[in-house]
């Protein structure tokens, strides 16, 4: 059978299994952001703090995923909970990163003037740091998203289901289709996320500072 016929027979599988990958990576990088951003913020003017942090993250990065999804379950049990917390650490580092170098990178004088125009801190952090460094964030969110996108395809070892579930059933059967289908489709929604998310980055990127990377 070659992939087309397997596709074809088995296309309401490979949907289910998409959507299982989906729901993986995208729940585990949304946890990400909601945690990851506000902690790059937060450590943005405590150098040794951010020091910790950024070396914490970057311990958990070289974890093998097998092993990570391994320690998760004594705590998390069989299944998607083990692979989206797994998952979830994985993609804090470049988040926090990024947020952080992001934050860095916005010039002290405009900073400077929003306090001089009487902003406070939340303000300054909403109206001008944001936006200013919106799309080195976007960035690492992407990053994070891809990166997410491939480790989910071993989740399939603990239970968690995705799209792993075609390649390893695939190996086991020795169906090179199914294997095949399995790493296209990761690989085509890898693609797809990041073109996704790139659309967004450069909706939220400020008009103005386009205008000026562009000069």
């Amino acid at each position: 059978m070659d992939i087309i016929g397997f596709i074809s027979k088995n296309y309401m599988t490979i949907i289910n299994k998409t959507l299982e990958h989906i729901s993986l990576t995208g729940i585990s990088v949304l946890l990400a952001c909601v945690i990851g951003v506000p902690i790059g913020f937060s450590i943005v003017n405590h150098k040794k703090i951010a020091n910790i942090v950024i070396n914490i993250a970057n311990v958990i990065q070289t974890i093998p995923s097998l092993a990570l999804f391994a320690f998760c379950m004594p705590y998390f049990g069989i299944g998607r909970n083990p692979a989206i917390f797994a998952l979830f650490l994985y993609a804090l580092l470049p988040i926090i990163k990024n947020t952080l170098i992001g934050i860095r990178n916005v010039n002290p004088a405009i900073i400077e003037a929003a306090r001089g125009m009487g902003m406070s801190k939340t303000q300054i952090m909403l109206k001008v740091e944001v936006p200013m460094s919106i799309s080195v964030i976007m960035a690492g969110i992407r990053i994070a998203t891809v990166t997410c996108i491939g480790i989910a395809t071993i989740a399939t070892l603990i239970g968690a289901g995705g799209l792993g579930d075609l390649i390893y059933q695939g190996i086991g059967m020795l169906n090179y289709p199914m294997i095949l289908t399995g790493a296209i489709a990761s690989a085509s929604l890898a693609l797809l996320a990041d073109f996704i998310l790139g659309i967004c980055e450069k909706q939220l990127t400020s008009k103005g500072i386009v205008r000026q990377e562009k000069a």
